[in-house]
């Protein structure tokens, strides 16, 4: 009986020990490392994954809104007076048609079978000749273009300018041919007229006519003060819409604050 008491009593005494010590250790563990054995904490395994941002290329929206529509359609009127001016003065010289192959005035298409003739029967210098006054004709007149063109200009209401702002590079040169065309016409016609006899187009060309009625027995016959007119306007839009170009296209050719104001607000169209 007693040796069970003893054994007993060894074996807490042993426990009693193990607890003592494994107290030691936890204690030891927590000042050594924070970790605290008697309360665990589970922890989760969590993969951090690094996103790369994603970059989206976005073009900077167009800001008309501090723009009202009367600064845009004075910007675009400025652009089309500039165009015309410029125009005038380079066509309005010597050789400003007839060297210029953008806007050199031809046979006219109802003619081109006179200027076959002419050429075959060794009259090629009679057919040029004829030409070169035709275009001399408009070199004359078109110097008389600028204010008929200015006073179109000034007069046309825009009456969407935002639209024509935004449009393609010759829009506002467009918009106002097709505004103007007819009375621009009518206005500058009597000038082409005046042109033709001054150079001596109208005298050559009844010979050039003649000879070609002569040597075909036809009767051809045609309005070449209507198709100088045309031309010679066609030539001066051509201009005004290359310039209309430029000033859209590079910032240099904006020479005024309007102009920079308000094509500076396209960019990037």
């Amino acid at each position: 009986m007693r040796k069970t008491i003893l054994l007993v009593g060894g074996l807490l005494f042993s426990i009693s020990t193990q607890a003592q010590i494994l107290d030691v250790i936890k204690s030891t563990v927590k000042d050594k490392t924070g970790i605290d054995l008697n309360n665990p904490k589970t922890t989760t395994n969590t993969t951090t994954s690094t996103t790369t941002p994603k970059t989206s290329t976005t073009t900077s929206p167009i800001n008309l809104g501090s723009l009202t529509s009367t600064q845009i359609s004075s910007g675009l009127k400025e652009a089309l007076s500039l165009g015309v001016t410029e125009g005038v003065k380079k066509l309005g010289v010597t050789d400003g048609f007839l060297k210029n192959e953008a806007v050199k005035i031809l046979m006219p298409e109802k003619l081109k079978k006179i200027d076959t003739t002419l050429r075959s029967v060794g009259l090629g210098s009679l057919a040029d000749q004829g030409v070169k006054l035709l275009n001399r004709a408009a070199e004359d007149a078109v110097t008389e273009a600028a204010p008929i063109f200015t006073k179109a200009i000034t007069s046309m209401t825009i009456t969407d300018a935002k639209n024509i702002l935004l449009g393609t590079d010759n829009a506002a040169t467009s918009y106002l041919q097709g505004k103007t065309q007819s009375q621009l016409f009518t206005a500058f016609q009597p000038k082409v007229k005046a042109s033709l006899g001054k150079v001596g187009a109208d005298t050559l060309w009844k010979s050039i006519i003649s000879k070609y009625n002569t040597l075909t027995g036809q009767a051809v016959t045609t309005d070449l003060n209507e198709y100088v007119t045309n031309e010679t306007i066609n030539g001066v839009f051509k201009m005004v819409a290359d310039k209309e170009s430029g000033i859209r296209n590079s910032p240099a050719m904006r020479t005024t604050s309007i102009l920079q104001k308000v094509f500076g607000a396209q960019d990037g169209k």
